[in-house]
């Protein structure tokens, strides 16, 4: 087996740990502790100390995880050039359960009432074992706490309609999903038994059960396949591999200890503050108050700054000399699909981080950004390919560009690439986590200096 496989293997282990984007987050958040992260509340002071390794969390779906270096030339905290910083995000396109969710049908069946999140594939929901995960609130007298819960087998299935009653099955379909996807609970016996089933899985009665934030997902387990071993296909890649890849980088990148990067970084006084942020609600497009469009980022290095006596002032010249990794998985060429690629730009899995451009800023790429990255990739030993939309197309955005309408950084828009994205079953290449995890470990281990007119150093 090969470093990278293992590294695939852990990933699909990881993956298979978070079936939502509140898994993903407490996932996150119970590796951090293993490394010695400790986690600071939004509503109590953080008493950040030299050295220090910490975390926060918001709406237990996005988070935040930080270090602060500590001095050994006797320099102050307060002297760090900016932040080096990777937004990845927790969430996949899935069916979320809607409230009062469960109806009959034709006398025979229960369904779920689901509503659609995300831009989803459809197709590939039908015909295989799901279940249902999320978080409920418990109440407990006046006070309220919040519980992950997953029933962890296969619960629910959306079934196909047969040939013999759909003749026009192949030649493309239109899926309502208000009647044509509800998933099937069980026959007519399984009337009022869905509140049940949930306050089981989490250990409470079902009359504790204050609120909930429900979705299916896909039980098909992650897989290696290919001639030579060479892909690997499971749920939740886009964006979980980049997430994972940032988190292994991050912490492998603070394993020595919590100081200045490296002996050049230490001799010119120059270091910075590693940032390993995680969202939610990227599909849906960021807007809420855990999401890349909210104060998260923002909020998080402010309190850093005041910690270590910035003033206003500056934190903007820590921002000016700060870094942005927006990480976010790509395209890859498709076998069967050669032509909805660009004729030129065509990212192939297993051969290279992607690097992502848009004319319209659909990704925040500029030839800065993209150079600042191919020099920290090429001091990791890793390759870089580059992703444009066909001109005809429109593509999708990410991250950057709308965390920078809060924190506004020299940002690079990178994926790795996949086929299938958004399908609950995608596929990408065993080698690529790896090389993720190389080039951020070298990242999270570096930093920038803004020269002026245009002109940095990266050290």
């Amino acid at each position: 087996m090969t470093s990278d496989e293992k590294i695939t293997r852990d990933l699909l282990a990881f993956i298979g740990q978070c079936p939502t984007a509140f898994h993903s987050a407490d996932s996150i958040r119970q590796i951090l502790e293993k490394h010695g992260y400790r986690e600071c509340l939004e509503e109590e002071s953080w008493g950040l100390e030299a050295g220090g390794k910490y975390f926060v969390t918001r709406n237990d779906s996005s988070l935040i995880a930080f270090r602060i270096p500590e001095r050994k030339d006797g320099g102050e905290v307060s002297d760090f050039t900016g932040y080096m910083i990777a937004a990845s995000h927790s969430d996949s396109p899935a069916f979320r359960i809607k409230a009062n969710p469960e109806m009959k049908t034709a006398g025979a069946y229960v369904r779920l009432n689901v509503e659609r999140y995300g831009g989803m594939l459809i197709a590939p929901w039908f015909d295989r074992p799901l279940s249902v995960a999320g978080r409920i609130i418990i109440k407990e007298g006046n006070h309220f706490r919040t519980k992950l819960v997953n029933i962890d087998r296969d619960l629910v299935m959306i079934p196909n309609v047969a040939i013999h009653m759909n003749r026009e099955a192949n030649d493309g379909m239109h899926y309502n999903v208000q009647t044509d996807v509800l998933p099937v609970l069980g026959d007519e016996t399984a009337e009022g038994t869905f509140a049940d089933l949930i306050a089981e899985a989490a250990g409470i009665s079902k009359e504790q059960i204050a609120g909930d934030d429900l979705f299916l997902y896909a039980r098909v387990p992650g897989t290696i396949w290919g001639a030579n071993r060479e892909f690997v296909s499971s749920g939740h890649l886009d964006d979980l591999q980049c997430t994972y890849g940032d988190l292994v980088g991050f912490i492998e990148s603070g394993e020595k200890d919590g100081s200045a990067p490296d002996e050049a970084a230490a001799a010119s006084a120059a270091f910075a503050i590693p940032v390993l942020a995680v969202f939610d609600n990227e599909e849906v497009g960021s807007g809420t108050k855990q999401g890349a469009d909210s104060t998260f980022l923002q909020d998080v290095l402010a309190r850093i700054g005041q910690e270590f006596g910035l003033t206003e002032e500056d934190q903007r010249r820590k921002l000016a000399s700060s870094f942005m990794v927006s990480a976010d998985n790509a395209h890859a060429v498709h076998p069967n699909a050669e032509g909805k690629a660009d004729p030129v730009n065509r990212p192939k899995m297993n051969h290279g981080i992607v690097i992502k451009y848009s004319a319209n800023q659909k990704y925040t790429t500029d030839a800065y950004s993209a150079a600042l990255f191919r020099a920290i990739a090429e001091k990791a030993g890793e390759t870089c390919q580059d992703f444009t939309n066909r001109s005809d197309m429109v593509g999708g955005s990410t991250l950057g560009n709308i965390s920078n309408a809060h924190v506004s950084v020299n940002t690079v828009d990178i994926g790795l690439p996949q086929l299938a994205m958004h399908s609950p079953y995608e596929t990408a290449g065993v080698h690529d986590t790896g090389a993720l995890i190389r080039v951020m470990k070298v990242f999270f281990s570096s930093a920038l200096k803004a020269e002026g007119r245009g002109c940095f150093s990266l050290i």
